[in-house]
């Protein structure tokens, strides 16, 4: 069976003009180190792969076991100028936590 980063953390995302915060929650303190131990910005950028085509930036809030990833144009211009059918950053925690974890 394939792990997911769903089955350590949940997220929640938002958006402002051209730029998505995605938010991974660890669902146990021992999720959260090993979350930030292995979810770098890098990692994130390459999982998300052409929907940003900005930088990634990496903030870790310890005190509510999290990180939050400022993702640089990654909304296609933002919600009035994209043509994706979803141009809001909602959706990218939902494909973040595809992601496949070892």
């Amino acid at each position: 069976m394939v792990k997911r980063l769903y089955d350590l953390a949940y997220g929640r995302a938002g958006d402002k003009g051209n730029i998505a915060n995605i938010s991974v929650i660890a669902r146990t303190p021992e999720a959260y180190q090993e979350i930030k131990a292995k979810l770098t910005a890098e990692r994130v950028k390459a999982h998300l792969g052409d929907l940003v085509q900005g930088r990634v930036v990496r903030y870790e809030l310890d005190n509510i076991e999290a990180l939050n990833f400022v993702c640089y144009e990654a909304l296609d211009g933002g919600a009035t100028r994209s043509l994706r059918l979803d141009p809001l950053g909602k959706s990218l925690a939902g494909a973040l936590l595809y992601m496949e974890w070892e």
